[in-house]
C-alpha cells in the first residue's frame, strides 16, 4: 500500500515538473525573435533548413523548447545549437550505438525521444535546452526529401508553428528544374485571408522563388492563427516541362539521374478487381466512406475497361463470377451491389485475394494491364490466418504477373503485413486514415493508378553503376520513374540510356544519349545534390527489401543501409541522431518512425502534458490511443497493448480537456466518477488556463473484465459508439425471440466467468440446438448429431435450418435468422457469445438482443456525458469492453446506459426457467 501511495506522489510530480516546463505559458520570457524557414528544389531533390533564434528574457535561467514539423518522407541530416557562441551538433550513429545512450538517458530520467509521428504526413521533432539568464540559443534543424509526382504534380509541404508571434519570420523556396517549370502554385492554410498578401511568387524559365514574409500582425489574423502565431502549411505544388518523352537526364560529378514519364503514348485499358472487406469492424462510418469511395470510383471507369467486385468477412462474395466490361448498365448493377454491401463476421484475407487473382487469371485480356487492390481494416482472422502462409499463398497465385495494391483502413490494421504482401506483388501499401474524408483518400489512391502507360518497363544504364531500382511493373500517367546511380567512367564524354517496354501489347525502347562534358545549369553550392539524391534514393529503397529479404543477404543490405545513412548523416530506422546538450551531458536521441507509429511517443520517464486536436491518436509505451470526441471533455480510446498477452492487455486511459478561464491555480484536482473494481486511479488534473486541450493522466485500467457481469453491446444508427449495458451474473436470459416463426435463443452464464456456458436455440417445434463449450448437439425431431469445436469445416442443412462449424465459431441460421456463436479462450476459461448478423425487418424480435435498430444523441455542455435516448436523457460514461461478437475481441469505446432505460423494462422480464 505504501509503495503504491509512493508511486502516485512520483507521477504526480513528474507531470507538475513536465507541465512547469511548458513553452506556450512561459511565451512572455521567451522571445523568439528570429524564425527562418529555407527550402532549396533542385531538381525535385528539397534540402529544407529551419533556422529559430530565441532569447530569454528572464534574470535566471530558463528551458527553452524547439518544436518543427517536418514531411514524413523526408530524412532529418542535420541538427545543432549554438549557445553563447558554442555549438552543439547532433550525430548520426547505428541504432544499437544510440541505444545505449537512449537507455543511459532514460536510467537517469532524462527524456529521450524526439521524434514523433503527427497526423498524416508530418512528424514532429522537438527538444529543449536550458538557457541562461538573458541568453540566447539557435537551432538549426536540416531534413531532405525526393519529391514524389502524383497526379501530374509535386508537393513541397512546409509547415510552420513557432508558437509566438515572430518580429522576423520568413519562408523562402527556391525551385530550379533543367527542362523549365510548367506550373507553380501556392496553396495550404497560411496562404489564405490576410496571410495571402505576405505571399511572393517570381517565375523565370528554369527557376521560381516563393517567399512568405507575414508580418506580426498578420501571424495571429489568419484563420488557422491566434495569440501563439502561426499555426499551419504552405503547400507549393509545380510540374515541369516534358518536350522529351525519352526523359530528363543529369549527369554531375561521377552520379547521374534519370527522370522518366512519358505522356505520349495511348492509356492501356486495364482489368482492376476490388477487394472490399466487409467485417464486423468495418462497421459504422468506415463502411459507409468505402461505399461512397466506390461509387466514385466506378463511375471514373472508362468504358474498354473491365471489373469485379469482390467483398468478404469470414465468406468471400462475388458479384459476378467473372470480369465486366464498365458499360453503363453494368456499372449501374455494380453501384447497385456496392449500396448493398453491411459489415459483418470475421476476416478471410487469404480466401479473397486468391479469389481476386483467380478472376483475372481467369479472364486474360492480350493488351491490358491487370491491377488488383485489396481493401481491410484488421488482421486475417478466420480462415488461413498465417500471415507468413497467406504471403506465401499470394505470392504464388500472382506469380509477377499484375501488382496487388493494399490499402490498410484506420490505425488497428497490421500496415507491416500489407506492405510486405504489396512489395512481394509489385505493388504498394497505403494507409487510409479513418477521418472524414477516407472516401476521397480512396479515390485519391485509385486515380493515381486509373490510367496505365506502360507495362514490364526495364530501364538499362551502359556505364552506370551501383543502380537504384531499374523494373518496374506498371508506369501510370501523372506518376513518374526516379533512376540514380554512379557512371563508372568519369572520363566518358556521353552517357546513354535505354528504357524497353510494353505499350499496349507492343513493345516499345526510348534510347537517348547526353554529352557528359556540358557545363552544368547546377549552382556551386549545390552541386553535391545528385550525390545525396542517389544516396537517398538508395536507402529508400534498401529499406523497402528490407522487408523481403532474409538471411544473410537482408544482413548484407541492412548494412550498406547503415553505412550510406552515418555518411551521409541520415535519421533512418536504421539509424539514431544523439544530441549532446551542454546541462551536464544530458543526452538525447532522435529516431525515425515507423509508418505504424502513427501517434507521438509520451516519454518513459513519466507522464508529460500534450497537445492534440480531436482525431488526433497517440501513444502511450506500448499502447495506441484515438481521440473519440469533443467537449466538454474528450475521452481517448485505447486500441492495443503490444507488450501484454492477447487475451488481457493492460491499457492506459486518457482524457483531454478544455481548459477555461474559471481558475488562476495551476493544476486543480478533480475526482473521476469510475467503478472501483476497473480502475485503479491515479488522479485527474485540469488546468484551466488556456484555451487548448490539455492530455492529462487519468486512471490506467485493462477493458472491462466483469465478474460480475456479462457487458453487451448495441450497434447504433448513425453513431460511431455502440451502446452497452450489463446484466447481473448468474442468469437464465431469453436473448433473442421471434413467436411468429417459433425462434429462440436463450444463454446460461455462471458466477465468476464471462459469456455463456451454454446457448440454446430452438426453431417450429421439432429444431432443437444445444451449443455448449465442449460439444454441440443438433436433433430435427428425427435424428441426433453431435459436433466438437475444433473439427474441420462441417455443413448441416435441413428444412430452413443450415449450420456451418468453423473451428471457433457456428454459423447458424434458422428460418430467415441468422446468428453466430463464437467460442472464446481466455486463459484457462472458454465461454460462448452470440452475434446477431441478420434480424428481419419486418419481424418483430424481443429479448436481451432483440433491441431494434435505435438511435441516439449527444447532449453537449453537460459536465457528465448525457444522452437522448427515446426521448429520455440519460446519464453515461464512455467505457472500453471487449467486443466478443467479433473472433479478435476488439477493445472498442462504448456508451454504457442502465438496462432498463435501453429496454424500458425490468430484467426480470427476460430471465426464464428452462434453456
Amino acid at each position: 500500500m505504501m509503495d503504491r501511495a509512493a508511486l502516485q506522489v512520483i507521477l504526480l510530480g513528474m507531470f507538475l515538473m513536465s507541465a512547469t516546463s511548458d513553452p506556450v505559458k512561459k511565451k512572455k520570457n521567451v522571445d523568439i525573435y528570429s524564425f527562418y524557414i529555407n527550402s532549396t528544389v533542385t531538381s525535385r531533390y528539397a534540402t529544407t533548413v529551419i533556422t529559430s533564434r530565441v532569447a530569454n528574457t528572464l534574470n535566471e535561467s530558463q528551458e527553452i523548447q524547439f518544436e518543427v514539423k517536418i514531411p514524413k518522407n523526408a530524412f532529418i541530416s542535420k541538427f545543432r545549437m549554438t549557445i553563447e557562441g558554442k555549438t552543439y551538433d547532433g550525430v548520426v550513429k547505428e541504432k544499437e550505438a544510440a541505444q545505449q545512450q537512449y537507455n543511459q538517458a532514460v536510467s537517469r530520467g532524462q527524456s529521450a525521444g524526439l521524434v514523433k509521428s503527427v497526423g498524416r504526413t508530418l512528424e514532429d521533432f522537438k527538444t529543449s535546452v536550458t538557457v541562461s539568464a538573458f541568453s540566447k540559443v539557435t537551432f538549426e534543424l536540416t531534413y531532405e526529401e525526393l519529391l514524389k509526382r502524383r497526379l501530374g504534380k509535386y508537393e513541397l509541404l512546409i509547415n510552420a508553428q513557432p508558437m509566438q508571434p515572430v518580429t522576423d519570420f520568413k519562408i523562402d523556396v527556391h525551385i530550379q528544374e533543367k527542362p523549365g517549370i510548367s506550373f507553380l502554385e501556392v496553396k495550404g492554410d497560411l496562404s489564405i485571408g490576410d496571410l495571402a498578401n505576405a505571399i511572393k511568387t517570381t517565375r523565370a524559365d528554369k527557376d521560381a522563388w516563393v517567399t512568405f514574409y507575414p508580418t506580426q500582425d498578420q501571424q495571429t489574423k489568419c484563420k488557422s492563427c491566434g495569440e501563439n502565431g502561426l499555426n499551419g502549411d504552405l503547400l507549393i505544388t509545380y510540374d515541369v516541362e516534358r518536350q522529351n518523352p525519352k526523359g530528363e537526364i543529369m549527369v554531375s560529378k561521377g552520379y547521374f539521374v534519370h527522370y522518366f514519364a512519358p505522356s505520349d503514348v495511348p492509356r492501356i485499358s486495364k482489368n482492376v478487381v476490388f477487394i472490399i472487406d466487409r467485417s464486423g469492424s468495418m462497421h459504422g462510418r468506415k463502411i459507409k466512406q468505402t461505399r461512397l469511395a466506390l461509387l466514385k470510383i466506378l463511375s471514373d471507369l472508362d468504358e474498354d475497361d473491365h471489373f469485379g467486385l469482390i467483398t468478404f468477412d469470414s465468406e468471400v462474395s462475388l458479384w459476378k463470377r467473372e470480369l465486366l466490361k464498365a458499360t453503363e448498365a453494368n456499372l449501374e448493377n455494380a453501384k447497385s451491389f456496392v449500396k448493398e454491401i453491411r459489415d459483418r463476421g470475421a476476416t478471410d484475407i487469404n480466401a479473397a485475394v486468391l479469389a481476386g487473382v483467380d478472376m483475372i487469371n481467369r479472364h486474360p485480356r492480350e493488351g491490358t494491364a491487370s491491377i488488383l487492390i485489396l481493401l481491410t481494416d484488421g488482421d486475417p482472422t478466420t480462415g488461413e490466418t498465417n500471415k507468413e502462409k497467406i504471403m506465401s499463398n499470394v505470392k504464388e497465385a500472382i506469380g509477377t504477373k499484375f501488382p496487388l495494391y493494399c490499402l490498410g483502413f484506420g490505425y488497428d490494421v497490421n500496415f507491416d503485413f500489407l506492405t510486405k504482401m504489396s512489395l512481394e506483388n509489385s505493388g504498394v501499401a497505403r494507409r487510409i486514415y479513418e477521418d472524414s474524408d477516407a472516401d476521397l483518400q480512396l479515390q485519391g489512391f485509385y486515380e493515381e493508378v486509373a490510367v496505365p502507360l506502360l507495362t514490364d518497363i526495364q530501364l538499362k544504364y551502359p556505364g552506370g553503376t551501383n543502380l537504384t531500382k531499374t523494373s518496374f511493373s506498371l508506369y501510370f500517367n501523372g506518376s513518374e520513374i526516379v533512376v540514380s546511380g554512379q557512371i563508372t567512367d568519369n572520363s566518358v564524354e556521353s552517357f546513354t540510356t535505354e528504357v524497353i517496354a510494353v505499350s499496349k501489347g507492343n513493345n516499345v525502347m526510348y534510347q537517348d544519349t547526353i554529352m557528359t562534358k556540358d557545363p552544368s545549369d547546377v549552382p556551386p553550392e549545390n552541386e553535391d545534390f545528385m550525390q545525396r539524391l542517389w544516396a537517398y534514393l538508395t536507402v529508400k529503397q534498401l529499406l523497402e527489401r528490407q522487408v523481403l529479404l532474409k538471411g544473410q543477404e537482408k544482413e548484407e543490405e541492412k548494412k550498406e543501409a547503415i553505412k550510406l545513412s552515418l555518411k551521409y548523416q541520415f535519421v533512418t530506422p536504421l539509424t539514431s541522431m544523439v544530441v549532446t546538450k551542454p546541462q551536464e551531458g544530458e543526452v538525447e536521441v532522435a529516431d525515425k518512425p515507423k509508418e505504424e507509429e502513427e501517434s507521438p511517443i509520451l516519454p518513459a520517464t513519466g507522464f508529460s502534458q500534450q497537445h492534440h486536436s480531436v482525431g488526433a491518436p497517440f501513444y502511450h509505451p506500448g499502447v495506441q490511443y484515438s481521440v473519440l470526441s469533443a467537449a466538454p471533455s474528450v475521452l481517448i480510446q485505447p486500441r492495443y497493448d503490444i507488450g501484454a498477452p492477447p487475451d488481457h492487455p493492460v491499457l492506459h486511459e486518457y482524457r483531454v480537456l478544455s481548459d477555461t478561464a474559471a481558475s488562476k491555480s495551476s493544476f486543480v484536482p478533480v475526482p473521476l466518477p469510475v467503478a472501483e473494481e476497473e480502475t485503479d486511479t491515479l488522479g485527474l488534473y485540469q488546468r484551466p488556463t488556456r484555451p487548448e486541450i490539455v492530455l492529462v493522466p487519468v486512471t490506467m485500467s485493462a477493458p472491462t473484465v466483469h465478474r460480475g457481469s456479462n457487458r453487451f453491446l448495441l450497434p447504433v444508427v448513425g453513431q460511431s459508439k455502440p451502446l452497452c449495458f450489463d446484466v447481473p451474473l448468474p442468469h437464465k436470459l431469453r436473448l433473442l425471440q421471434d413467436s411468429a416463426s417459433e425462434f429462440s435463443m436463450n444463454g446460461e452464464s455462471l458466477t465468476g466467468q464471462n459469456g455463456f456456458n451454454q446457448i440454446d436455440l430452438h426453431y417450429k417445434t421439432n429444431h432443437h440446438l444445444t451449443i455448449k463449450t465442449t460439444s454441440i448437439r443438433y436433433h430435427d425431431g428425427q435424428n441426433q448429431v453431435e459436433f466438437l469445436w475444433g473439427q474441420e469445416l462441417t455443413q448441416n442443412n435441413t428444412e430452413g435450418v443450415s449450420l456451418i462449424l468453423r473451428s471457433n465459431e457456428i454459423d447458424v441460421t434458422m428460418g430467415n435468422i441468422h446468428i453466430v456463436i463464437l467460442l472464446h479462450k481466455e486463459k484457462r476459461n472458454m465461454f460462448l457469445w452470440p452475434a446477431v448478423r441478420t434480424r428481419p425487418k419486418d419481424v418483430s424480435l424481443t429479448g436481451v438482443l432483440g433491441e431494434p435498430d435505435i438511435s441516439y444523441d449527444e447532449i453537449q455542455g453537460t459536465q457528465t456525458p448525457t444522452l437522448k435516448l427515446k426521448d429520455q436523457e440519460v446519464k453515461t460514461s464512455l467505457v472500453m469492453v471487449k467486443d466478443y461478437r467479433l473472433a479478435s475481441a476488439p477493445v472498442v469505446g462504448c456508451w454504457l446506459v442502465p438496462f432498463q432505460a435501453l429496454t424500458q423494462q425490468e430484467l426480470s422480464d427476460f430471465t426464464i426457467t428452462q434453456l
